[in-house]
């Protein structure tokens, strides 16, 4: 038996995964919170700290969403809280919250720099092009 997880610490008290990790996460990490990135997310009863953050498809609204999830996480770490972040595999919504997490703690200066510094961590992030440029707008304006 391996042991080996299925979820990555992308920061001190921070980790990301899919939902499918989430009670591993919870049981190894002892979290406090757990933010749900998904739409289109169950309803789920399991008792868990979970908030629902959703990252919207609406084009419109993809800016709030985004810079409202990376701004609760890095609140919460830095109030010592245990944050699990995750949507439905762990690659496009949760990758976008892990890269504008990494850019607002200064782990890096760039998204591209960000995206590359999350893919080491979690090698399945995959952050479309659309969400990209949401993290562009909120990091890169001159």
């Amino acid at each position: 038996m391996t042991n080996e997880k299925n979820y990555q610490a992308l920061l001190e008290n921070v980790f990301i995964g899919g939902a499918d990790q989430v009670k591993e996460a919870h049981t190894n990490e002892d979290l406090d919170v757990i933010i749900d990135l998904r739409a289109e997310t169950d309803n789920v009863e399991d008792n868990l700290p979970r908030i629902h953050m959703p990252i919207v498809d609406d084009a419109a609204k993809q800016n709030e969403s985004v810079k409202a999830a990376i701004e609760y996480v890095v609140q919460a770490q830095k109030e010592g809280k245990k944050v699990y972040f995750h949507c439905s595999g762990g690659r496009n919504r949760t990758g976008t919250v892990a890269v504008g997490t990494l850019l607002h703690m200064g782990k890096a200066n760039t998204v591209e720099e960000a995206e590359k510094l999350a893919i080491s961590i979690r090698p399945v992030i995959n952050v479309k092009p659309e969400l990209k440029e949401v993290l562009q707008n909120i990091y890169e304006k001159n």
